[in-house]
C-alpha cells in the first residue's frame, strides 16, 4: 500500500534524535513553545510513520510481512559485516507504535507538568533521546545494533531519573539504575558474544543479523543455546526489573512523573520482554531457559505484589505494580506464548502510562504530596483524573471488559497448559492477580474517596489539572478500556486478531498444546474470581471497616514491617553486596599497602644494594681490567718505541737475531 515507506524506516528513530540534538544544543535559547513543539512534533511524526509502516505490513500477504531497510554498511570487514539496518515485521511495528504513540502522549502531558522547570529544554531533549534509543532497539535488524539502543535507554534512564539532581536521593537513584543495569548488561554481552562465536564456528558464517542467526541456529548444540538463553535473560532481568535486579525500578520514582510513565509503560522496562520475544527461535530450542524465565517471572509477579500491599507512596505502589506486571509478561514469553506476552506488554503500556500520569495529576494538585494517607476525597474536585484513574485500575485488576482482562487471562491460560509452565506458575499468577486487585482498590479508595485527610491549605487549592494533562489521560483511558478487544480469545466466537497478526514472527517458536474450551472457560472464571476477591476484600477493609487495617498491622506487626520495608532487600544488598565489595576494596587496599608496596619497596632496596654492588664491581673489576689493559698497551708501546727509533743499525741487529733464531729452529 505504501511501498515508499520501505526506504524511510530510518526516519522513525532519526526524528526524535534530531529533536533531542536541537533542544540539547540550542534549546535554552529558544522560546518554550518552540522547545516542546519540536519535541512533540518529532515523536508524533515518528508515530505517523509507524502507522504507515503498519498499514503497509498489513497490506502484504501474511507470509511476506517483513522488509529490511539498510542505510549503509556500519562495520565492513573480511567475512564480517554489520549494516545500519532496520527490520520491519509485525513484532517490530507493534513495538514502534507503542513507543512512539504512548511516547507522544507523555510528551504532550509533560508540557503542563514541567511548565515551570528551569531546565525545560534539557528535559525534552532527554525525553526525545530516550524515544530514539528505544525505537532503535525495537527496529534493529541485528543484535549488535539492538545493543546500541539497549545501552542508550540505560544512559537516558540515568539522565532522566536523576534529572532533579540537586536532591542527593535523586542522584543516587539515577546512579543505582545505571549500575544495576550494567550488571545485567554484562550477561547480555556474554550471551550474544557466545551466540556469535557458536554460530560462526559451526557454520563459518560470522554475522549478528537476526535472519542469519535464525537460519543457522539449529546447528548449535542445545547446551550452548541454553547458556545463551539464560545469559540473555540475565540482561533482561536488569532492563525489565526481575528478581534479583528489580531494585532500581522503585527508586526510579525520583524522576519527574512523566519520566516514570515513559520508563514504566512504553520504553525501557519492556526491552527485556521484547528481546526474548525477538529471539523466540532460539528459546524454542532451549526449553530449560524457557522454564527459568517462566519461574522467575512468576516469582517476581507474586513477590512484588506482596510489597505493593502496604506501600503508602502513590508512585511506589505503581512502581511495584510495574515489577509485578512485568513478571506476568515473562510468564507469557517463558511458557512459549510469546504473542500473549507482547499482548500484555501493549495493554500494560496503556493502563500503566495512564496510572502514572494520573498520579502525576494528583501530585500536581496536592502541591507535591505523594503519601496516600494524606489524601482522600479528591473525586469531587478532580473528576477527570478520578474517572480515568479508576478505568486504568480496573484494567490492571483484570476486570472483565477492560484491556488487562484479556491479556492477563491469555497469559494465565497458556501458563496452565504449557509444558514450560504448569500448576505452580499458574497458581503464583492467580495469587498475584488477587493481590493486584487488592492493592489497586486500596490505592483508589485512599486517594480519591472517603474523607479528606490533607491539611486545610492544601484542601483549598486542590483542582483539576490543565487540558494539556487531562487530554492525554482521556486518550489513554479509552485505550485502557477498549484496547484488549483486538486480542479476544476464540472462545468468544471471534478471531484473535492480535495473535494472528504476530503469528508469522513466532512461526518457528514453541508449539503449545491445545486446551479444551471448557478448561479455558474454567480458568477464565478463576481469573475473574481472583480479581473480584481482591477488590471485595480491599473495599471491606478500607471502605467499610476502616479501623481494621491499623488493627491488622499491629496484630501482624512482623509481617507488616517486612512488607513495608520491602523484605529489607535493599538493606541486604547494601550490607552484603555493596558492603562486601567495599570490604574487598579495603582488603585489596591493605594487600596493596602491605604486599605490593612492601614488594615494591623491598625490590627498590634490593635494587639500591645491587646498584651499590654494581658500582663497586664496576670500579674494581671492570675499570681495573680496562685500566690494566690500557697500562699494558702503554708499557708495550714504550718498549716498542725504543726499538722504532729510526737507526738502521738497530734494525739490522734485530733482523740478524731473528734469522739466527729461525736457523737454529730449522737445524734442531
Amino acid at each position: 500500500m505504501y511501498p515508499c515507506i520501505e526506504h524511510c524506516i530510518w526516519l522513525i528513530p532519526l526524528l526524535p534524535l534530531t529533536g533531542a540534538m536541537v533542544n540539547l544544543l540550542i534549546g535554552s535559547r529558544l522560546p518554550r513553545p518552540v522547545t516542546h513543539t519540536i519535541a512533540i512534533g518529532t515523536i508524533a511524526t515518528s508515530f505517523v510513520l509507524s502507522v504507515i509502516a503498519y498499514l503497509h505490513i498489513v497490506s502484504l500477504p501474511p507470509g511476506q510481512r517483513q522488509f529490511i531497510d539498510t542505510v549503509y554498511t556500519w562495520i565492513g570487514l573480511q567475512g564480517f559485516r554489520v549494516g545500519l539496518s532496520f527490520l520491519v515485521d509485525p513484532l517490530s511495528v507493534v513495538m514502534a507504535l507503542i513507543v512512539s504513540g504512548v511516547g507522544s502522549v507523555i510528551h504532550l502531558y509533560s508540557v503542563g507538568y514541567m511548565h515551570g522547570d528551569k531546565r525545560y529544554s534539557r528535559y525534552f531533549g532527554f525525553l526525545n533521546l530516550f524515544a530514539f534509543a528505544m525505537l532503535l532497539l525495537v527496529l534493529s535488524n541485528s543484535i549488535l545494533l539492538m545493543f546500541v539502543g539497549w545501552e542508550g535507554v540505560g544512559l537516558c534512564s540515568y539522565l532522566l531519573i536523576g534529572f532533579w539532581f540537586e536532591k542527593i536521593e535523586n542522584a543516587k537513584a539515577g546512579m543505582k539504575a545505571f549500575v544495576v543495569n550494567r550488571i545485567g548488561d554484562f550477561g547480555f554481552i556474554v550471551g550474544f558474544m557466545l551466540l556469535f562465536t557458536a554460530v560462526g564456528v559451526r557454520t563459518g558464517t560470522w554475522s549478528l543479523d537476526f535472519g542469519v542467526i535464525k537460519s543457522n541456529i539449529g546447528l548449535v548444540s542445545p547446551a550452548i543455546l541454553t547458556a545463551v538463553g539464560i545469559m540473555l535473560f540475565v540482561g533482561a532481568t536488569g532492563k525489565s526489573a526481575q528478581i534479583p535486579l528489580y531494585v532500581w525500578l522503585p527508586d526510579a520514582m525520583a524522576g519527574p512523573t512523566p519520566v516514570s510513565a515513559l520508563i514504566h509503560a512504553a520504553t525501557m522496562v519492556t526491552a527485556g520482554v521484547y528481546m526474548v520475544a525477538r529471539m523466540n527461535f532460539l528459546y524454542a530450542l532451549a526449553p530449560d531457559a524457557l522454564r527459568v524465565i517462566a519461574i522467575v517471572g512468576a516469582l517476581t509477579a507474586f513477590f512484588a505484589a506482596t510489597i505493593g500491599l502496604v506501600q503508602n507512596d502513590i508512585k511506589k505502589v505503581l512502581a511495584y505494580s510495574t515489577v509485578s506486571q512485568l513478571g506476568y509478561m515473562f510468564i507469557g514469553v517463558g511458557v512459549g506464548a510469546f504473542g500473549a506476552g507482547i499482548f500484555h506488554l501493549m495493554t500494560h503500556a496503556f493502563f500503566k502510562a495512564l496510572l502514572f500520569l494520573g498520579s502525576g495529576s494528583v501530585i500536581h494538585a496536592m502541591s507535591g504530596e505523594q503519601d496516600i494517607r494524606k489524601m482522600g476525597g479528591l473525586s469531587s474536585k478532580m473528576p477527570i483524573t478520578t474517572t480515568t484513574f479508576v478505568i486504568a485500575s480496573l484494567a490492571i485488576m483484570g476486570v472483565p471488559g477492560f484491556a488487562g482482562f484479556f491479556s492477563k487471562d491469555d497469559i494465565l491460560y497458556h501458563a496452565y497448559i504449557s509444558p514450560y509452565g504448569g500448576t505452580f506458575v499458574w497458581l503464583l499468577g492467580v495469587v498475584a492477580a488477587v493481590l493486584t486487585a487488592f492493592y489497586m482498590t486500596r490505592l483508589v479508595i485512599l486517594t480519591f474517596y472517603g474523607n479528606p485527610r490533607m491539611d486545610h491549605h492544601t484542601a483549598e487549592h486542590v483542582h483539576e489539572s490543565p487540558k494539556t494533562m487531562t487530554i492525554p489521560l482521556i486518550i489513554l483511558a479509552i485505550l485502557s478500556a477498549i484496547g484488549g478487544y483486538i486480542g479476544m480469545p476464540a472462545i468468544f466466537g471471534v478471531h484473535n486478531v492480535f495473535a494472528q497478526f504476530l503469528a508469522p514472527v513466532f512461526a518457528s517458536g514453541v508449539r503449545l498444546p491445545e486446551g479444551s474450551v471448557s478448561l479455558e472457560w474454567t480458568l477464565m472464571g478463576v481469573s475473574v474470581l481472583a480479581a473480584f476477591s481482591g477488590i471485595g476484600f480491599a473495599y471491606y477493609l478500607y471502605g467499610v471497616r476502616t479501623e481494621l487495617p491499623a488493627i491488622m498491622a499491629e496484630k501482624y506487626n512482623t509481617a507488616y514491617r517486612w512488607l513495608l520495608n520491602k523484605y529489607y532487600v535493599d538493606e541486604f544488598y547494601q550490607k552484603y553486596i555493596v558492603g562486601g565489595l567495599m570490604g574487598l576494596k579495603d582488603l585489596l587496599g591493605v594487600f596493596d599497602a602491605r604486599i605490593i608496596d612492601g614488594t615494591v619497596n623491598g625490590t627498590a632496596r634490593l635494587g639500591r644494594r645491587l646498584a651499590d654492588f654494581e658500582g663497586a664491581f664496576d670500579r674494581v673489576v671492570v675499570d681495573g681490567a680496562v685500566n690494566a689493559v690500557g697500562d699494558g698497551i702503554v708499557s708495550a708501546g714504550a718498549v716498542l718505541r725504543k726499538l722504532q727509533n729510526g737507526l738502521v743499525q738497530n734494525y739490522l741487529i734485530v733482523a740478524v737475531i731473528g734469522m739466527a733464531i729461525l736457523l737454529s729452529l730449522v737445524l734442531l
